[in-house]
């Protein structure tokens, strides 16, 4: 995953926490030198949030070292102690599946053609607009992404099978995962595809572009490119039944997922995201979504009917908190999951959200005692061959 931290008092600077929204630029203004990007800190460094804090959703503080039940809606609190959870690990006598892969090229993609920030450099503030990011040093540019296809043992050939898309690259935890949570009848005999993005990081990158957008383009891009190759590299049929389709991902990955089903609920209706990246992450601004997705619980959640999305969130109470050069307010990211989980619940919206202390940015102790759990919660629902329920 990668991990976007800024010091709090790092005011004049800008991490490579902050992304594109809206399509490839055609033009670009002359390259000028940008401030170079100060040390990312541990995770030790940023303050420790108190799940309990004024404005925060009232949660129920689990036992530590357990999960929330992945039956029950709601706000849970994690204790400190983060067992990675036995699914996680290969299983004695659990069948285990096959694993495709392939790469895509930017030449071939009619949505994504390729663009680059030169290294070592960033943006700047528009002076006059503290929601705006200036950046003068990104240029077309190509790339190639891995992509991979889990196929379960169970899988019968030819049978249309639900499935989950997942970001930033191949996850063979997932896999892992997915193998023993099929075996216990937990969760759907599911098809994974993971999917690299198409390399750089925040505004004026390709994975910036491409991961929080907020429009329907990346979920166009995977739909009419990346699951064809993915059927046939891998001799499986998807199912079109949004009901059986899920995304996931952590940061902007996350907030990939959440965008991916919120602009296509044709297409998905589950979301599973870790330290979702629901804050202004957009270059070049969008005057429809000035916030980029914090604009998710700023007003779009709030103001729109209730789609029927089924949705897992988690945040850590050391997650990002970007005092960043745009001065926006809009770059704390548990702030925005807790808002998130506020506002979903006012919809009445199917979500469970998590909030783990001592954990930091898609905190990977964090990810492996959950994420058995948060697939469970997010299939909930969906018809399980062999399942005792």
């Amino acid at each position: 995953m990668q991990r976007l931290l800024t010091l709090p008092f790092l005011f004049t600077f800008t991490l490579a926490a902050t992304q594109a929204i809206a399509q490839a630029p055609t033009t670009l203004p002359a390259a000028i030198p940008a401030p170079p990007v100060p040390p990312r800190p541990t995770a030790s460094q940023l303050p420790v949030r108190d799940p309990h804090a004024p404005g925060f959703v009232t949660a129920t503080e689990l036992p530590d070292g357990t999960v929330p039940p992945a039956t029950t809606d709601g706000n849970f609190i994690l204790g400190p102690t983060h067992k990675s959870a036995p699914e996680t690990t290969v299983q004695p006598g659990v069948p285990q599946g096959s694993v495709f892969e392939f790469t895509m090229n930017s030449a071939d993609s009619k949505f994504y053609p390729g663009i680059a920030r030169d290294p070592g450099t960033f943006g700047t503030a528009d002076p006059s607009d503290p929601t705006r990011m200036v950046v003068t040093t990104s240029h077309p540019a190509p790339y190639t992404r891995h992509v991979a296809v889990y196929v379960p043992k169970q899988y019968v050939p030819g049978v249309a099978a639900p499935f989950i898309v997942g970001a930033d690259g191949i996850d063979r935890g997932l896999f892992t995962t997915l193998d023993n949570l099929i075996a216990q009848h937990r969760v759907p005999v599911m098809i994974a595809i993971s999917i690299g993005n198409g390399t750089g990081d925040a505004q004026g990158s390709e994975r910036g572009l491409e991961y929080d957008t907020m429009s329907g383009l990346y979920a166009e891009f995977v739909e009419k490119e990346v699951l064809p190759l993915a059927e046939k590299t891998a001799n499986v049929k998807l199912t079109s039944d949004p009901d059986g389709r899920a995304t996931m991902g952590g940061s902007s990955g996350g907030s990939c997922a959440m965008i991916m089903a919120w602009y296509h609920p044709e297409w998905y209706h589950r979301v599973l995201t870790f330290s979702g990246t629901y804050v202004n992450q957009q270059w070049p601004s969008n005057p429809a979504t000035p916030g980029g997705a914090w604009e998710f619980h700023a007003h779009l959640i709030p103001n729109s009917p209730a789609k029927p999305l089924r949705i897992w969130m988690e945040v850590g109470d050391r997650d990002n908190l970007n005092m960043n050069a745009l001065r926006d307010n809009m770059h704390d990211w548990v702030v925005a999951n807790e808002t998130m989980a506020k506002v979903l619940a006012a919809k009445k919206y199917h979500y469970q959200f998590v909030f783990a202390r001592n954990a930091g940015h898609t905190d990977r102790a964090v990810h492996v005692q959950t994420i058995s759990e948060a697939l469970e919660y997010i299939w909930e629902g969906y018809p399980i061959a062999g399942a005792n329920n």
